[in-house]
């Protein structure tokens, strides 16, 4: 397929933050997946710590 027009070249703003504030959200950022992943591993944790209490799945239909 043809474009009809060129795109201009986009600055790699990635690798010089013009803003501060864009480098403070990304340390928010990366804090906030290192929150989220240590929250999935509890919750995965915790729910294998459930599972021994509750009766399986079969036995709950059967009721």
């Amino acid at each position: 397929m043809v474009a009809l027009y060129e795109e201009p070249e986009k600055p790699n703003r990635a690798a010089t933050p013009e803003n501060p504030e864009i480098e403070l959200l990304r340390l928010e950022l990366a804090e906030m997946k290192e929150k989220y992943e240590a929250i999935v591993e509890e919750n995965k944790k915790l729910k294998t710590k459930l599972a021994q209490y509750e009766p399986p799945q079969e036995e709950k239909r059967a009721e």
